[in-house]
């Protein structure tokens, strides 16, 4: 079953996935929930090509969970800020953080090897 035939399932865990239900997407959430709202801020924190940010900026924007938010007009600059619809969302994001936590902690020699 292809990802675009699942927003019309009878599971709401299903038709959420497909909204949210990628890396890219939960890490730029992520993101908004600790203050960014810049695409630079999402390239820079998560790794993603501009063409992955963009296009899951536009999914969320056409969801309703952030808002786009002109902030320069030469050359136009964009800020996305979550919407009530977004900030709703934030439970899960903790629900994901904790097990995170206490379920795959960050090994020392791994943090070291990154210092």
């Amino acid at each position: 079953m292809k990802w675009s035939e699942l927003d019309e399932n009878w599971c709401p865990v299903a038709r959420t996935l497909t909204l949210v239900g990628d890396r890219w997407t939960l890490l730029i959430l992520r993101d908004c929930f600790l203050g960014s709202s810049k695409f630079e801020e999402f390239a820079a924190s998560t790794g993603a090509t501009r063409h992955i940010i963009s296009s899951r900026l536009k999914r969320l924007v056409d969801a309703g969970i952030l808002e786009r938010k002109l902030y320069v007009e030469r050359p136009k600059r964009y800020e996305y800020l979550l919407t009530e619809k977004g900030r709703e969302f934030a439970p899960a994001l903790v629900t994901f953080r904790d097990w995170g936590k206490k379920h795959l902690p960050v090994r020392r020699s791994v943090i070291a090897a990154k210092g």
